[in-house]
């Protein structure tokens, strides 16, 4: 089945999107890590100085998955909970290489603080040979302190990623998980979650619709949920099965 192309609406206002958290990602087989994750959140909000004890394996995560599966979600909840807990944070991704200089500048600071701070790296498979050279520092860094937490994501288990042996053994120094793909009950779930955090009201037969007609994939079935939600706005009317084949009308 051919991927239809996205409709004008999609251009719509969509800026009350809920932020990601932890609350609003559905776990499939990687409720450890969603756990984990959890767990450490409340520690920052009791009291962000108690982990600067911590080990590591507390410090330092790895997870993995196919594009959908979450990655970036998780990722964008953590630098969220840090923002939220006033703790200092910065992400890290390839399309930005000016954030790396930035951060390389301040981290001899970062390791003698006495108080926290979170990194965020997304994509780490698609970083150039600068950017492996400038993490492989920053995680000797990390490694160094007693009150940085690093969290990064990639499509492949550290063993299967082409970068550099020294980088691709450091990466698996902390907790590695693997985030996989829903099925399509465990996609439904997730969606009617996200339409109620946003107050939308959906016709029963709308997901099942949308998850056989049109695309499969997470981060496009949550686009759909949002145009979804300003055409209904917009329109003044109940999301309905009429009203979502009007929206991906090709224009």
């Amino acid at each position: 089945m051919s991927t239809p192309s996205l409709p004008r609406q999609f251009a719509l206002d969509i800026s009350h999107t809920p932020q990601a958290s932890l609350e609003n990602y559905l776990p499939g087989n990687d409720l450890a890590l969603v756990s984990t994750l959890h767990s450490l959140i409340k520690s920052w909000k009791s009291n962000a100085n108690a982990f600067e004890s911590n080990p590591l394996n507390r410090r330092w995560f790895y997870w993995w998955g196919s594009e959908g599966s979450g990655k970036s979600h998780l990722l964008d909840a953590m630098k969220n909970a840090a923002k939220s807990s006033n703790i200092k944070h910065f992400s890290l991704h390839p399309n930005e290489p000016t954030t790396w200089v930035r951060l390389e500048e301040r981290l001899p600071t970062l390791v003698r603080d006495t108080s926290p701070s979170v990194i965020t790296v997304d994509d780490v498979e698609r970083l150039d040979e600068q950017m492996v050279g400038a993490l492989f520092r920053i995680l000797n860094e990390v490694q160094a302190s007693n009150n940085i937490h690093i969290f990064m994501a990639g499509n492949a288990a550290p063993a299967q990623l082409t970068l550099r042996e020294d980088l691709r053994t450091r990466l698996g120094w902390g907790l590695i998980f693997q985030t996989p793909l829903l099925d399509d009950d465990e996609k439904i779930q997730a969606l009617e979650q996200a339409a109620k955090a946003r107050g939308l009201v959906l016709s029963p037969e709308v997901l099942p619709w949308l998850i056989n007609r049109f695309y499969r994939d997470m981060p496009n079935l949550m686009a759909l949920i949002d145009a979804l939600d300003a055409y209904s706005l917009e329109t003044k009317r109940a999301v309905t099965l009429p009203l979502v084949r009007e929206l991906l009308q090709p224009k």
